[in-house]
């Protein structure tokens, strides 16, 4: 396995669960090698516009003096999943450069449907740690281009080897994110190609996860963000 970059586009800071501020867990992501984060706090329509705002100040900081690719998101959870488009489209329209949606892992009380109305409304990149997926919402993620995640997070990296599984077998893109909640949780590069082979994946399924998947959406949040 070659070298590569890393890139994770999921994590939070202290502005939901996590235990740094946003500049910080910034900090923390380039001093472990990384290339590119996310901070995707969770939220609901509530909180929104506030986290929005507030994390992607500093990661323009970042940007400017760092040299990391510093994204400023959401992960849309434990909401109705009838309310997950409208949310997901109010995020966008508040600013959010990626939208996470809190898919129904097997170890929160996640209401039965939400993992659908994420792949369908057309508005969220990641649909996370997804737990029990089907094979219809992974060709449906398939077709409407939403990333399933391959987590590192305990508990929620229980179902990873179907998650692995059925979206190679329907074609969904496949992105691995730590769910970071503190500095110990950031990967190296060596533990995440072993967490993805550990999924069940082959060298080959290692470099279409870690490498051209993560560069192909990040390629979309430059697109989206205009630069």
């Amino acid at each position: 396995m070659k070298d590569f970059e890393l890139f994770d586009f999921h994590t939070h800071s202290f502005l939901s669960d996590g235990a740094l501020s946003p500049i910080e867990l910034i900090r923390r992501a380039v001093a472990a090698g990384y290339r590119g984060l996310a901070i995707t706090d969770h939220v609901g329509y509530s909180t929104l516009e506030r986290v929005v705002e507030e994390v992607k100040r500093d990661c323009r900081l970042a940007e400017k003096h760092w040299g990391i690719r510093a994204f400023a998101g959401v992960e849309i959870t434990h909401v109705p999943p009838q309310a997950i488009a409208e949310i997901a489209k109010g995020a966008r329209e508040v600013g959010a450069e990626i939208v996470v949606v809190h898919g129904e892992t097997v170890v929160e009380p996640v209401e039965e449907g939400t993992n659908l109305a994420a792949v369908e409304c057309g508005w969220v990149d990641i649909l996370a740690h997804p737990g029990n997926i089907s094979p219809e919402v992974s060709r449906i993620a398939a077709a409407n281009h939403v990333f399933l995640e391959i987590t590192r997070r305990q508990g929620h990296c229980l179902t990873n080897g179907r998650v692995l599984k059925l979206g190679l077998e329907a074609g969904a893109g496949l992105v691995l994110n730590t769910d970071a909640h503190e500095p110990a949780d950031l990967l190296s590069a060596e533990l995440a190609a072993k967490v993805v082979m550990g999924a069940g994946g082959d060298e080959e399924t290692v470099n279409a996860v870690l490498v051209e998947n993560a560069q192909r959406l990040v390629g979309r949040l430059m697109e989206r963000r205009g630069g």
